[in-house]
């Protein structure tokens, strides 16, 4: 994590006390990336965010080397925050049901006392009274579940064609990190 906030030079005091914010007030320290699949552990989704921002660094190294690495670290390392909730209100909790999670693999459930909204949406609400975004940032960070509208993230028709290089980026490099990176299921099938 050290090599990767020393990329943030702009937005240094923000981005610092951010951390400290995050670290008091939120879960940020102990969400899961997910439910059930990828890093549905504790810790899981600081996990999740340090393979992403490393696996974005990577790919606009190569195919975008315009954009700044501070941009890079910054939405890929807030993608998600909107899986640590609200101060005080975590977004998941564990799952109380040995069934599911013995059968279904459910480690954590949804809060229901969150207020709900897209994972994105809430990102860029608790990232935005704490952190300056630039619009390119804005539009990563809210469509960063682009490729998953399936299952409830922004099916992107606004974005459609105008999507920033940094948007494209960021929601491979999301992919990539939990489907090929973070799977284990995946894995131990490879193995």
């Amino acid at each position: 994590m050290k090599n990767l906030l020393s990329k943030i030079i702009n937005r240094k005091e923000q981005v610092e006390n951010f951390f400290k914010f995050l670290e008091t007030e939120t879960s940020w320290l102990t969400a899961p990336a997910s439910t059930r699949f990828h890093l549905c552990k504790e810790g899981g989704l600081i996990e999740h965010s340090v393979g992403v921002a490393n696996t974005l660094l990577k790919l606009k190294a190569t195919m975008a080397p315009q954009i700044s690495d501070e941009s890079c670290v910054i939405v890929a390392l807030f993608h998600d925050l909107g899986k640590t909730g609200f101060p005080g209100t975590p977004y998941y909790l564990p799952n109380t049901d040995e069934w599911q999670k013995k059968n279904r693999g459910i480690h954590y459930i949804t809060n229901p006392d969150c207020v709900t909204m897209s994972i994105g949406v809430q990102s860029l609400h608790l990232i935005s009274q704490h952190v300056q975004l630039f619009p390119e940032e804005v539009q990563a960070i809210a469509s960063q579940d682009g490729l998953y509208p399936t299952y409830g993230g922004v099916i992107n028709l606004e974005y459609r064609m105008n999507e920033t290089p940094l948007t494209l980026l960021l929601q491979f490099a999301d992919k990539w990190t939990a489907a090929i990176q973070e799977d284990e299921w995946k894995i131990q099938e490879r193995n």
